[in-house]
């Protein structure tokens, strides 16, 4: 499993030297993310010299993008924008990069190993499926994003789907003024390293160099774009379903054994509304273009509240707590003046059973010990609510941490 990033810059990593087996020529990596289980990793590479590997064959699905500089693929030179997908078990090409280049490299589902091959005429491991893909993004031109939900403004650039799993890498970009005032979650993972321009969200602030990997079901939004819009490239494990939440809320507590005043017993709680307070990380033309994306849903017929800020006005804790407590269950249905001392069952209604906020599946399958592990989803399946997420890695730049960030 990998665990949640959210958020860093690549420049708060350290360099290792590149682990690219059989290569000729020096490179350093950053490992944003890695799973230490299977071998998958997410890394941004720079080449310190002419690089080059023979044709082979990779042990995991492989990519790699050109943030800047040249790559040259089976005799075919391609510079920014460049891309290759590399099925694993497939034979590949020889593969070259320049002096200077940078480039994003993604292993999924395997380790970095490499096995040379005399060439494409090889025969392909066992299990292999899909064939090389070259591409020259920057030759192609931007498709409106299909899906429902957010307003207009973001468009795709498709470089790869796996036509069985769904897992799929693309360019996004973000015109500015995109917005969505929403929380949205997915059935599977998703990762991003922003490429170029700049956008506020929950966590933090997207700029060029950063980047994220999110498990499934972790609730992220509340989107604003500036100037310039934003692009990044985005990877997901699966079709990417969104799942909206609005009025959002935390609260937790105890009961202090011995932090309390002069070391005694103390009873506390705290909620995203308390570390909200005194926050000023949102702009007023934030706000401004959030209460736009809020005007836009309900122009499209959605039953949408205003968009406010964790910290602001009424805690949502508690609101939400004293609707869901009835009369009735405070009273354990006995008139005033009863005593409680028999242990009546305190109950809330909240709208539904929280079992059925689960995947019917994540407490018994395999990937029972990761709670945002993704798992197969259609239409017509019950919907799985997001799961809490409140400490993800986070580096010093850029991974600032409030209410919103939870």
């Amino acid at each position: 499993m990998r665990p949640h990033v959210e958020l860093i810059h690549d420049d708060d990593y350290i360099w290792h030297a590149a682990e690219l087996v059989g290569g000729e020529g020096r490179a350093s990596e950053r490992r944003l993310s890695v799973d230490e289980e299977d071998g998958s990793s997410s890394l941004r590479i720079d080449f310190h010299t002419d690089w080059g590997r023979g044709p082979g064959i990779h042990h995991a699905d492989t990519e790699y993008y050109v943030l800047e500089g040249s790559m040259t693929y089976g005799g075919r030179q391609i510079g920014k924008g460049g891309y290759v997908h590399a099925p694993k078990g497939v034979p590949t090409d020889a593969i070259t990069f320049a002096e200077g280049t940078r480039i994003l490299h993604y292993r999924e589902y395997g380790d970095a190993g490499f096995d040379p091959v005399d060439g494409l005429n090889a025969p392909r491991r066992a299990g292999a499926r899909e064939d090389v893909i070259v591409i020259d993004s920057e030759a192609m031109t931007w498709d409106a994003v299909p899906n429902p939900g957010p307003m207009p403004g973001l468009f795709i650039k498709y470089l790869h789907v796996d036509p069985i799993t769904g897992f799929y890498t693309r360019l996004v970009y973000c015109q500015e003024g995109w917005t969505d005032h929403r929380l949205a979650h997915h059935p599977c993972y998703e990762e991003a390293y922003t490429t170029q321009g700049h956008l506020e969200y929950n966590f933090g602030t997207l700029d060029q160099g950063s980047y994220f990997f999110r498990p499934a079901r972790v609730k992220h939004g509340h989107f604003t774009t500036m100037e310039g819009g934003m692009t990044m490239l985005l990877r997901s494990d699966g079709e990417l379903y969104n799942w909206y939440t609005q009025n959002e809320w935390l609260r937790w507590g105890g009961e202090a054994v011995n932090y309390g005043p002069d070391g005694t017993r103390m009873r506390w709680s705290q909620s995203s509304h308390d570390l909200g307070k005194g926050s000023a990380r949102r702009s007023e033309r934030d706000l401004a273009d959030l209460a736009a994306s809020v005007r836009y849903q309900r122009e499209q017929g959605a039953d949408d509240g205003d968009y406010v800020p964790n910290g602001v006005g009424p805690d949502k804790s508690l609101i939400a707590m004293a609707k869901a407590l009835d009369a009735s269950n405070l009273q354990g249905g006995h008139g005033q003046g009863h005593e409680h001392d028999h242990g009546h069952e305190l109950r809330a209604d909240w709208g539904a059973d929280p079992g059925s906020l689960e995947h019917r599946d994540e407490r018994t399958d395999a990937g029972a010990h990761n709670w945002g592990q993704g798992r197969p989803w259609k239409p017509g399946d019950p919907i799985p609510a997001p799961i809490l997420s409140t400490l993800p890695v986070r580096s010093r730049s850029r991974g600032r941490w409030d209410s919103d960030g939870m």
